[in-house]
């Protein structure tokens, strides 16, 4: 299999040095398949995960989305 800089395929696997400590709010709503505005209309509720600011920039951490996951699937149980 030739590598991806020959080829100039995009990899589909980041590795864990290629994954950022905190994601934008139009990130992490793609990384997890859902909308910015079904982001914002459930924030309010709790049911988002707990974000922080840089400057005027929404942030949400890596780890605040993998506890976001987790109470996710454990609400669905």
């Amino acid at each position: 299999m030739a590598r991806p800089e020959v080829t100039g395929r995009k990899t589909t696997h980041a590795s864990p040095v290629d994954q950022p400590d905190a994601y934008s709010v139009d990130e992490f709503c793609a990384r997890h398949r859902i909308s910015p505005q079904l982001f914002y209309k459930l924030r309010p509720q709790g049911l988002m995960p707990l974000t922080f600011n840089v400057g005027t920039r929404v942030l949400i951490s890596r780890e605040a989305a993998a506890a976001w996951r987790r109470e996710r699937e454990t609400a669905a149980e």
